[in-house]
């Protein structure tokens, strides 16, 4: 796995030189635009407005619009004149409860590492997080950007996720109205939550539309029929305490079934004459 950055975490006056890799993956299948007539390619050209040439990659700058029609054009070594050594690395600010933090405020993730030499302090600050069921806020540069992170213990590691400024989050809408909920039907829903609770485990879920989309993918590519799978049966019930109950009824029996299965069949032994 390539490094995405490297840098070092900074709090008091401990420094870890540290490495960073991204911690995800996008696996959407993707598809081209093509023109119905021709199925040719549909592509975007980016052109120069002034003469009219189309541009490649190594002919386009960035370029900052102070007045209208006027720009100051920056390289990547403007970027990195104005990064201090602070900025290069993760200066953490302070350490919280994982819970204080909204989930609507997580970005992307990214695994960090500890560079050669400093093994024992990424692990001592890694055990002293862990202990104190703390994570770690703060701030770096990444790009050209500067992001507030958390730093979480993992096991063997950490994990580092960009946070959100606040300003990036919107509101939650107010108008929601809050209606009365029934003392029975809160009962009958805790039940439902906890027969339903178990530990997560990311490789039990996986992505059943995309596998679906895949092979009628390789359906067409082999000239086959695409059928239209049937929509599936039942009344839908409207009433929500009939709802409660048929949904506990059905992870109950859902889960004799599972007992049933998971015991193994008692055979009687063959008593044999010698």
């Amino acid at each position: 796995m390539a490094v995405a950055q490297k840098g070092a975490i900074s709090f008091a006056l401990v420094y870890i030189p540290v490495n960073l890799y991204t911690a995800t993956q996008d696996n959407t299948i993707r598809f081209n635009q093509l023109s119905k007539e021709t199925k040719g390619r549909v592509r975007y050209k980016k052109i120069d407005e002034v003469t009219g040439k189309e541009l490649t990659t190594e002919d386009i700058v960035k370029g900052y619009e102070y007045d209208k029609g006027k720009y100051v054009v920056l390289t990547d070594d403007d970027f990195e004149k104005v990064k201090t050594e602070k900025d290069k690395s993760i200066q953490i600010l302070q350490f919280s409860d994982l819970h204080e933090i909204s989930p609507v405020f997580f970005d992307r993730s990214y695994y960090v590492t500890p560079q050669k030499g400093g093994e024992k302090a990424f692990e001592l600050l890694r055990q002293a997080m862990e202990g104190r069921k703390r994570i770690a806020i703060g701030h770096t540069v990444i790009g050209a950007n500067e992001v507030i992170l958390a730093l979480s213990p993992a096991e063997g590691g950490l994990i580092m996720q960009t946070l959100h400024y606040a300003d990036e989050v919107r509101d939650i809408p107010r108008d929601i109205p809050q209606a009365k909920v029934d003392a029975a039907e809160l009962k009958m829903a805790d039940r439902i939550i906890a027969s339903m609770e178990k530990p997560f485990e990311p490789a039990a879920f996986k992505n059943e539309y995309q596998e679906r989309l895949r092979g009628m993918i390789e359906d067409k590519i082999e000239g086959k029929e695409i059928a239209q799978p049937e929509a599936a049966g039942g009344n839908r019930v409207i009433n929500l305490m009939d709802a409660l109950k048929a949904s506990m009824e059905e992870l109950e029996g859902s889960d004799r079934k599972s007992a049933k299965s998971k015991k193994a069949p008692v055979r009687a032994r063959r008593r044999t004459g010698t």
